[in-house]
């Protein structure tokens, strides 16, 4: 990391003081810095302060004779391993999402030949907005990295996400994105989102899930350079460029597609898979009638538990989503199923959020990675498993 260099963008918002911190992290893991303010940013932290911490002049103006060809929004970023702009404010999100260019900062991500990453910072209602959302979205596809928000106090007295990450967590997941790739060489497969047994053409069973988890985890994967295998549920999500994708419907046709996926390094459950199914499903749609319904319920493939199972398994992480005794019943999910890691948390305040809490389960103990973006997250549990999976190998060698 020490070769690596940066620009960084600070934009409008109470946050920039987090802003310095981060800077003063970067520098001392030998990390060059360019800081570029816009206008707005100047209000809430000085250009001199930052120029103190980076030990390089600030540049703010399109037109700063400093670059000789006044073409400082080409030349800044020429020779950078990425641009990071934190905070990233709603206004700054819409920008890039829309491709507008009007300050040297935003004209700077446009003309950029490296990578973008963004760490988004405002009020909870202006995160929650349908169009700071969409904008996010777009920015995803886009192939932008984004890095939080948080949940928790805010500037304006509220709480909720919205809050930039920390320093020292932004830090640590921009030298993950930039270090070296803890994945390279592994596949991995991922299960994700729900599946549905169905009763008629028309009715079935379900278990409720986003999906949103097991795609942060796709996306993650492939951030730590691994070929990712995604094979999603009935979910609304764009999959992650870059990830193969096998979309399926009930636990049958998930099994079948984990098993024909199945010769992978490690192997993340994430998905919602339904317990039980109909023993027969209808061809026609059931009437209605005054009459009770009675429908006969026979199990699914345990498909975590098979993959565990087999001689020469993969690394093996299973999800628990649970309502109450949340590290209880998970202890004795995973060792009931023999898996390494499985992962736990609380489905009221997990399913559909774009934020979640974990705990993790494995042999040396419990942790809880604290409420955070299932985005942030994600990038925690793949660097997590892959220490596990690392030593593993090397346990197996003893």
């Amino acid at each position: 990391m020490a070769k690596k260099r940066i620009v960084l963008g600070v934009t409008g918002g109470i946050a920039a003081y987090k802003s310095a911190e981060f800077v003063r992290l970067l520098v001392k893991d030998g990390i060059g810095v360019q800081v570029v303010m816009t206008q707005a940013a100047c209000g809430f932290i000085t250009p001199a302060t930052m120029q103190a911490l980076s030990g390089k002049p600030v540049f703010t103006d399109m037109w700063d004779p400093r670059v000789a060809d006044s073409m400082a929004h080409i030349e800044l970023s020429r020779g950078a391993d990425a641009i990071v702009v934190a905070p990233a404010t709603a206004d700054f999100l819409a920008k890039l999402a829309t491709g507008f260019a009007d300050d040297l900062l935003s004209t700077l991500c446009v003309a950029r030949d490296c990578p973008l990453i963004v760490a988004p910072a405002m009020n909870r209602q202006m995160w929650d907005n349908k169009a700071t959302q969409r904008n996010i979205a777009q920015l995803k596809r886009d192939g932008v990295a984004i890095l939080g928000p948080a949940s928790g106090d805010q500037a304006c007295g509220e709480v909720g996400m919205g809050r930039m990450l920390e320093a020292q967590q932004l830090f640590d997941d921009v030298r993950a994105l930039l270090g070296p790739k803890a994945l390279t060489g592994k596949r991995v497969v991922i299960t994700a989102g729900p599946t549905f047994e169905a009763i008629d053409p028309v009715r079935g069973i379900t278990n409720r899930s986003s999906g949103k988890m097991g795609y942060a985890l796709a996306q993650a994967a492939l951030d730590a350079n691994a070929d990712v295998t995604l094979i999603s549920g009935p979910v609304t999500l764009d999959p992650p460029a870059g990830a193969r994708l096998e979309r399926v419907e009930s636990a049958e046709q998930m099994f079948d597609a984990v098993k024909k996926h199945i010769k992978t390094d490690i192997f993340i459950a994430v998905a919602a898979v339904a317990d039980y199914r109909v023993e027969k499903a209808q061809t026609q749609k059931i009437k209605r009638t005054d009459a009770n319904l009675t429908l006969q319920l026979v199990p699914n493939p345990d498909i975590l538990a098979w993959v565990a199972a087999l001689p020469d398994a993969p690394f093996c992480v299973g999800f628990a989503a649970e309502s109450q005794n949340l590290q209880e019943f998970a202890d004795v999910k995973r060792r009931k199923k023999k898996v390494p890691l499985m992962v736990a948390n609380l489905a009221q305040s997990a399913i559909g959020a774009d934020d979640n809490e974990i705990t993790l389960l494995d042999d040396s103990g419990t942790r809880t990675l604290p409420r955070a973006s299932k985005a942030s997250l994600a990038r925690e549990l793949i660097d997590h498993i892959a220490k596990l999976y690392a030593q593993r190998g090397i346990n197996e060698k003893k």
